[in-house]
């Protein structure tokens, strides 16, 4: 029986990498580095998982001669990257995807339990939904992030972790992911995977998901189908996980 969904944040729950790439432009002009991420830079960026990590990464390659210098500097960095971060997103009042809310919803409805497992530290996920759900209105039961974990996917750690707050076993829940690393992750925590493309992610293979498509779909609004398998009216809907989880018996 499908118990629980779990969810990856950024580039699945919403399209916030571009966020955190502007967010990092605004902290490296506020320490006064001339550097800046454009979206081709940060794209290359991405393969390296986790913001902190990503940083030390572009210091390390492209600041080499100065890294000991930036290295001491990057927890500053960061710390103002989280804050810009958030202020972006409450700007902007960034939106879910299409569906997310829907089938987060219909989830609620049919008692099934819903986590977060992200790479993002927790202040980034508090303040996504800060914006698309009422004060105190969380609909997570489980939010395991990434400063959480000790290893950043493609490692399981993040899903394990999840899957144990929520008690229930991999083969109770599907993960919902938009890169790579992340059906990676699911997969080595034993999760079966649903694949979403992002603006990021829109080049990645997603070898390994059960199903690929643009998006979750709305009602008139249809996804693309990427790959495996397809949705009734190109719509994701609990009705569907659930008899696509109970066929796989």
């Amino acid at each position: 029986m499908l118990r629980a969904l779990i969810f990856d944040v950024d580039g699945t729950l919403a399209e916030t990498e571009d966020l955190h790439r502007q967010a990092f432009n605004r902290a490296f002009a506020e320490v006064g580095l001339p550097w800046h991420w454009d979206p081709a830079l940060y794209a290359d960026l991405l393969t390296v998982m986790g913001g902190k990590e990503r940083l030390a990464h572009y210091i390390d390659t492209r600041h080499a001669a100065e890294a000991a210098a930036f290295h001491a500097l990057a927890p500053e960095i960061h710390t103002r990257k989280t804050a810009a971060y958030g202020d972006l997103v409450k700007e902007t009042r960034l939106p879910l995807r299409p569906g997310i809310a829907r089938l987060i919803a219909e989830a609620r409805e049919a008692g099934i339990l819903l986590a977060v497992a992200t790479t993002t530290s927790r202040p980034n996920v508090d303040q996504l939904l800060a914006v698309n759900f009422p004060p105190g209105a969380t609909p997570f039961d489980v939010i395991a992030a990434g400063d959480e974990a000790e290893r950043k996917k493609p490692a399981p750690d993040v899903f394990l972790l999840a899957l144990a707050g929520l008690n229930v076993a991999p083969g109770e829940a599907v993960a919902v992911e938009d890169s790579a690393a992340g059906i990676d992750s699911a997969r080595a925590a034993g999760l079966p995977v649903l694949a979403t493309r992002s603006r990021y992610t829109d080049s990645h293979q997603l070898d390994g998901a059960f199903s690929a498509v643009s998006d979750l779909g709305e009602p008139g609004q249809p996804h693309r189908h990427i790959a495996g398998l397809e949705w009734p009216g190109g719509v994701v809907t609990v009705a569907a996980l659930q008899d696509w989880h109970a066929g796989r018996r």
